[in-house]
């Protein structure tokens, strides 16, 4: 049987093709080319830190229900991507990661093996049960375990990854000192729900014990233990002058410290399991012996309101609108945030409310320097009057803007003088071991103390949502209120790899220009109801008037009517604001869809016409050129 040349071309290019994909699926299955803006599927250099300081040997056992998982589409693609990660960090380690993947089949040895492990099963059709977790071990038997990889943090992946990695490098946890009047470890249950185990920490406080060793330091105490390597002061209660000598003289040891005060902090007035706020709590905290001398000052009357980044909320009763604005709660972005420094240069969204604003002093010997601050559009407001509970729409007629951006936390570095120049305090702590002498120390050279103006920041409402997966306790971020407390609390200890990670996970994309014109619609709905009140009140006042002066029945109808047709017209007035915003949001979402849907593909069906065009007139050329050639040819031959 003959081939034609054609045929056999045919099948030479089909072996080839065969044989390069085979070729590449062995010898390149680790390749990547990231097309994404965020380079959101690359190894970042954070990780590869971290894999390339490794000392000790880690494994890692993956347990993945491959077979009962292939009819479940997205935990199968999930399942491959956290291969695909696990197998690059794998090649990233140098030989100090040995990876095990492993399929536990129902009622095997492996199956009884996660089981022990803590890994949790998730089911699924017929009463079969998938595993989808994983295990680390270093080589002091110290255990790190992921139950099941969760949709819901498939965002994160890169981090929870490279997090379990770096704590099995670590020979022991770094110590966490807390002073806090907040129930981060219990709840809003405090401590009696804790006794009945029920409490529900904080999931910011979930986060920091899975990192650290968390240690909770008694307010009275002298002086600090000695293996409390940052000290946290979460909203703390009003500290004595103990109290205050054992954190001044923490910093002059060379500690590091993270306070989070507060001139109004909703969060301590969360309802407890009787419905009032836990005893013992405190709407304020301040450290007004310690501020000065690290060369900052807060003013606990003053809370900072931002129209610009205002959060939204319930309107209340006004039924034609669903949300407005509330410019007490912020919901700060990447542009608020201090892109140079370490802590705050890939975060991107925090959600904080009815903060304080931070001063550098006149005679600060510190660097301050700012870490996250309010936007353009922010004004201060007293506390006095924020406690009146004024309405969102009141908190916006009475907003004006102030001398804005304000300072919302800093970081505070440098020379820090005692603020116990003569020593101790004179008193004892409870335990009768008074303040030596000879342990004063009146200076730091390389203090490096955060300062943020809220406590609000811990509360779960304002950063995460909660979910419960198999009986897992998680939460999913809208915020990085907990990504900033890991990078302050890793930055102060010196470790820097994981920051990255977090940074880079979420991507908000925000519809800017319909949020400019939803918030110029509702400058537009303000107005038009001040002129409303202002009309009702005209016109209300003039039939009181009418009453008062004896006015007959005909001249209270006269004005009855012009009531109503005031009420009327202003009403109208509202519902042509609300409905020139919907119009405008329509008109720009179908400019969008237009551009999406045929713009850019006529675009893009015009550049590969003029492509083709441009191809066919280069062949003719080309042609042409050959004909005049044949045709000279002959004239020489006939010449």
């Amino acid at each position: 049987m003959r081939i034609s040349p054609h045929a056999l071309g045919l099948i030479l290019l089909a072996i080839i093709f065969v044989t390069i994909n085979l070729f590449a699926n062995v010898s390149f299955r680790a390749a990547r080319l990231d097309l994404t803006q965020n380079n959101l599927f690359t190894l970042s250099d954070g990780t590869r830190n971290i894999l390339g300081q490794l000392d000790e040997p880690v494994t890692l056992k993956f347990y993945y229900s491959q077979e009962l998982a292939a009819e479940q589409p997205g935990l199968r693609l999930y399942a491959n991507r956290v291969r695909d990660m696990l197998e690059e960090m794998t090649a990233a380690a140098n030989g100090k990661i040995q990876l095990d993947i492993i399929d536990p089949e129902p009622f095997s040895e492996t199956e009884d093996q996660a089981v022990a492990q803590g890994l949790v099963a998730q089911p699924v059709d017929a009463g079969e049960i998938v595993y989808f977790g994983l295990v680390g071990t270093n080589m002091v038997d110290r255990v790190e375990v992921i139950p099941f990889f969760a949709d819901e943090r498939q965002q994160y992946l890169e981090y929870d990854l490279a997090r379990l990695v770096h704590n099995l490098s670590l020979p022991e946890k770094p110590v966490l000192g807390i002073i806090s009047n907040l129930p981060l470890d219990t709840g809003a249950g405090g401590i009696l729900a804790a006794m009945r185990g029920q409490s529900q920490p904080f999931l910011i406080y979930a986060e920091l014990t899975d990192r650290f060793n968390v240690e909770f330091i008694p307010p009275d105490s002298v002086k600090l233990p000695n293996n409390i390597d940052v000290l946290l002061l979460a909203h703390p209660r009003p500290l004595n002058d103990m109290q205050a000598y054992a954190v001044d003289q923490f910093i002059m040891r060379g500690g590091r410290v993270l306070a989070f005060l507060d001139p109004q902090s909703e969060v301590s007035l969360t309802a407890g399991p009787n419905g009032e706020p836990l005893k013992g709590y405190t709407e304020q905290s301040s450290l007004p012996k310690l501020l000065g001398q690290w060369g900052v000052q807060l003013d606990n009357n003053l809370i900072v309101a931002d129209r610009k980044r205002a959060q939204r909320v319930a309107a209340g009763r006004d039924a034609r609108r669903a949300l407005t604005d509330y410019i007490l709660w912020m919901g700060l972005t990447s542009e608020e945030m201090n892109g140079d420094d370490l802590i705050t240069a890939n975060i991107d969204h925090l959600n904080i409310g009815t903060v304080g604003a931070l001063f550098a002093t006149d005679n600060a010997t510190t660097n301050f320097t700012p870490l996250v601050s309010s936007s353009d559009d922010a004004s201060l407001m007293t506390r006095d009057y924020v406690l009146t509970a004024p309405s969102p729409d009141k908190l916006l007629r009475r907003f004006e803007p102030g001398d804005a951006p304000y300072v919302i936390s800093a970081r505070l570095s440098g020379l820090v003088t005692t603020a116990f120049p003569d020593g101790p305090p004179v008193g004892e702590n409870q335990k009768g071991q008074s303040a030596k002498l000879a342990d004063h120390k009146t200076e730091n050279v390389a203090a490096n103390i955060v300062v943020f103006a809220d406590s609000d920041f811990f509360d779960d409402r304002f950063w995460v949502t909660e979910q419960n997966y198999l009986g897992q306790r998680f939460g999913v971020p809208i915020a990085d209120n907990g990504k900033f407390l890991l990078n302050a609390v890793e930055n102060m200890m010196g470790s820097n790899d994981l920051i990255s990670l977090r940074g880079r996970e979420r991507v908000a994309r925000p519809f800017t220009r319909v949020q400019a014109l939803r918030k110029a619609a509702e400058q537009n709905y303000l107005e038009e109801e001040e002129n409303l009140l202002a009309r009702i009140e005209a016109a209300q006042g003039e039939l009181n008037k009418l009453e008062q002066g004896g006015a007959g029945l005909a001249d209270a109808e006269v004005a009855s009517k012009k009531y109503r047709a005031e009420l009327l017209q202003a009403r109208k007035a509202l519902r042509r604001v609300q409905g020139d915003l919907r119009r405008d949001i329509d008109q720009l979402e179908a400019r969008v869809t237009w551009l999406n849907i045929i713009v850019m593909p006529v675009l893009i069906g015009l550049a590969a016409l003029m492509l083709a065009m441009r191809q066919r007139r280069r062949r003719l050329a080309t042609q042409k050129a050959g004909g005049l050639l044949v045709e000279t040819k002959i004239a020489d031959e006939v010449s």
